[in-house]
């Protein structure tokens, strides 16, 4: 019995259904509070869309106030909301010894519902160093 080869097509639609899979779980929607460190009291508005069958939808966020939001936007408001800093550090000859990176959180939405989602916790800030070499 000779075994059946996957062709593009299967590919194509097990790629076609994971995005489907992901797409339904982003637009679940989670309960949480909305924190502007940037601003404290501010407000925040932005346009998002993340999968091309999305409509573009504009957001606004006002700090402390408790909303309900589709879990990718919770995400996106926890991983993609930063910014870096870039600083080198040089040894006693001025030579340029190391690259320190550091990521800056701009705002996170923390969550009132006791879900262990991945993603969905704000990420501290990020440290890095690299040598130079």
């Amino acid at each position: 019995m000779a075994e059946k080869t996957p062709t593009i097509k299967d590919s194509s639609s097990q790629v076609k259904k994971s995005l489907r899979y992901m797409r339904d779980k982003d637009r679940e929607l989670v309960r949480g509070i909305f924190r502007f460190h940037e601003v404290s009291g501010g407000e925040l508005s932005f346009r998002y869309k993340a999968y091309k069958e999305d409509p573009l939808e504009k957001h606004t966020f006002l700090d402390g106030e408790t909303y309900t939001i589709p879990l990718g936007i919770a995400r996106h408001l926890n991983n993609n909301c930063c910014y870096p800093i870039h600083r080198y550090t040089q040894d006693e000859n001025g030579k340029v010894s190391a690259k320190i990176g550091q990521k800056v959180q701009r705002c996170t939405f923390q969550s009132l519902e006791f879900v262990d989602i991945e993603g969905l916790e704000p990420v501290p800030d990020i440290v890095t160093v690299e040598k130079v070499i």
